[in-house]
């Protein structure tokens, strides 16, 4: 079985750097990828952070995929929690008119930032949460000209009108939304790199589910891994230590910039700390390319899914578009 390759990109700021070279990075990440054979590439969501850019994936698919020619663009994923779906249609069936055939729509039921970005984005109100599979359906609906059940959707359209519709697809990390997913006859992409919980079972249950739609014919599954390479092991762990430590750093409620190897080899850990390092190691995939590759043509062997989402945010730019390009190498 193929297995496609794909991008998520977060923007990340690597200490030393600005926001605005974060974005520019992802724009030439998304020209390398187009170049190597990559299938898509996704821009996250975060809010209230200075460790990530990519506040307004919106505004980066359109600016990516006016860029690129033939690689599909897209959310991965806009969290819908905070915007209306007659919004997010109107958006996302406006880039598709721009770029049609090439756009996806990726949403996600998480907040993408902390409890006061979350209420600044919902201006203070108290942010509605139990509705979000409702309000994905809504949205479809709206992108694919069609009446929703909800009055305060049914008497307006979503313009532009008449448009080749994006794809559409559900983030999880977890399995509860993949039964969701197959209902509602869209793509699953899995998170591995969250919480490193993929089961056979969670992508049964969305095949199982899955209902053709007028966005998507049959499923179609992605899972995405954080992974860093290098030409040797030895690199790709120096390379892949600053990372540890920021994901040690958030699991204690701190979010920080990625910081230099040299840094990180120098940063002090606890037992408990290594501890927690070599834990984490089971959502973070570090190695020489080769081992990588083999390792993921293993996953996709074993799980039976269609694609690989990469995201790799090793501190210096040349290195992260490294891991692509011998990525690339081995499996493309």
């Amino acid at each position: 079985m193929t297995l496609r390759l794909s991008v998520l990109d977060q923007a990340p700021i690597s200490t030393g750097n600005t926001a605005a070279q974060a974005l520019k990075n992802a724009e030439e990440l998304a020209l390398l990828a187009e170049e190597l054979g990559y299938y898509r590439m996704w821009m996250a969501e975060h809010h209230g952070t200075d460790a990530y850019a990519s506040s307004a994936p919106e505004i980066s698919v359109a600016h990516l995929a006016a860029k690129t020619k033939k690689m599909r663009i897209g959310s991965g994923g806009v969290m819908m929690m905070h915007y209306s779906p007659l919004k997010l249609a109107e958006v996302f069936k406006t880039l598709s008119a721009f770029s049609p055939g090439r756009i996806d729509f990726g949403v996600g039921r998480a907040p993408g930032g902390d409890s006061y970005s979350i209420y600044a984005l919902s201006e203070g109100r108290q942010p509605m949460l139990h509705n979000m599979y409702e309000k994905f359906e809504t949205a479809l609906k709206l992108i694919n000209d069609e009446v929703p059940e909800d009055r305060l959707y049914n008497k307006t359209i979503a313009t532009p009108y008449d448009i080749v519709l994006p794809e559409a697809w559900l983030l999880g990390s977890t399995g509860n939304s993949a039964m969701e997913a197959g209902i509602l006859g869209v793509g699953y992409s899995f998170a591995q790199f969250f919480n490193g919980d993929l089961t056979k079972e969670i992508l049964d249950t969305y095949r199982n589910h899955f209902k053709p739609s007028s966005f998507m014919e049959k499923p179609e599954i992605i899972v995405s891994y954080m992974v860093t390479v290098a030409e040797t092991k030895e690199e790709a762990e120096y390379e892949a230590r600053p990372h540890d430590i920021a994901r040690l750093l958030l699991q204690q409620g701190k979010m920080v910039k990625t910081m230099t190897p040299e840094e990180a080899k120098d940063y002090p850990l606890t037992e408990m700390d290594k501890m927690t390092i070599a834990e984490n190691r089971k959502l973070h995939l570090v190695g020489s390319a080769e081992e990588i590759a083999e390792k993921l043509q293993e996953e996709q062997a074993y799980y039976d899914f269609d694609e690989a989402m990469i995201v790799s945010i090793p501190h210096s730019q040349e290195k992260r578009l490294d891991v692509y390009r011998l990525l690339a190498k081995h499996l493309l």
